[in-house]
């Protein structure tokens, strides 16, 4: 994995770091890292006295979305991950970390109870996508993660969202309508990966780093058009060379971003958070003299 990234450098950034001058496509490859920290790496290294919660109280618990009470130095808050597994057994309990509407509707439980309680809502972003199977759009797949974004969109308590990995589509954006997005380093947030998008314009699989490249992908590009509020940097090589250094950044820019949103009162909280989402892609024709 270290040869295939090293091999993938740009030839014109030699020099600096081992995460300087990756292309896009081998980001995205160290955010699919089997040993890249995982949302219940960050949740254990982070916070502490964690409670989980489960169920939606509709059909299931979904172990792809994980949530609960914690404590952040001193500050009560209401965590929400995504997690995947380490070998195929969790894997297979966590399917692969892609959620089912329930594991949407569970998150959307959770964000109302720190709603009512006037407790932030923190939330880690690590998926390839929603769950597509047949059981998945029957119990309604889409109107879940829809339903999310329009209650998320007016939630009266501060919401901090981390990419930490993979920010697959709207699976990703389910749990990630927030006041800050904070994105690590080497995380990816597209609307597809770039396997699939290469597959749909090139009809093949093997255009991906081209795919990549066009899908402006990294935190540097989204943080340069305004999507992200926050860019993480990681340890050199990544964050699973250093999760405790991954853990430390990140903690230090949530406790900043916390601080700074508990200022606001709802009302205003609320209006900012829409108008931060009304602004993107936002336009104007200008004439040309």
């Amino acid at each position: 994995m270290a040869d295939q990234i090293r091999e993938e450098r740009r030839p014109s950034d030699a020099g600096g770091s081992e995460s300087e001058g990756l292309s896009r496509y081998a980001r995205v490859k160290l955010a699919r890292h089997q040993e890249r920290p995982f949302a219940l790496d960050y949740v254990s290294d982070l916070f502490d006295d964690f409670l989980e919660l489960h169920g939606d109280r509709r059909f299931r618990d979904d172990p792809a979305i994980v949530g609960g009470w914690a404590s952040f130095r001193g500050r009560s808050v209401m965590v929400i991950g995504q997690q995947k597994g380490r070998d195929m057994k969790e894997n297979v309990h966590r399917n692969f970390g892609s959620p089912h509407p329930e594991g949407y509707r569970k998150a959307e439980r959770l964000m109302r109870l720190a709603e009512k309680f006037g407790r932030p809502v923190v939330t880690f972003v690590d998926t390839q996508g929603a769950y597509p199977g047949i059981g998945a759009e029957e119990r309604g797949q889409a109107e879940a993660i829809a339903r999310n974004l329009f209650v998320m969109a007016g939630l009266r308590t501060p919401i901090i969202s981390c990419v930490i990995g993979e920010g697959g589509s709207g699976g990703a954006l389910g749990i990630a309508v927030a006041d800050r997005i904070l994105m690590l380093e080497n995380a990816i947030y597209s609307v597809i990966s770039p396997e699939g998008c290469a597959a749909i314009l090139w009809r093949s699989r093997d255009e991906a780093e081209r795919a990549a490249e066009a899908l402006k992908l990294t935190a540097s590009d989204l943080l340069e058009l305004g999507i992200v509020d926050e860019l993480i940097p990681e340890p050199a090589g990544g964050a699973h060379r250093d999760p405790g250094g991954a853990a430390e950044h990140l903690g230090e820019a949530l406790a900043r971003h916390l601080a700074e949103l508990s200022s606001l009162d709802a009302e205003e909280l609320v209006a900012r958070r829409r108008e931060k989402y009304y602004g993107m892609g936002r336009w104007e024709e200008v004439p040309v003299e």
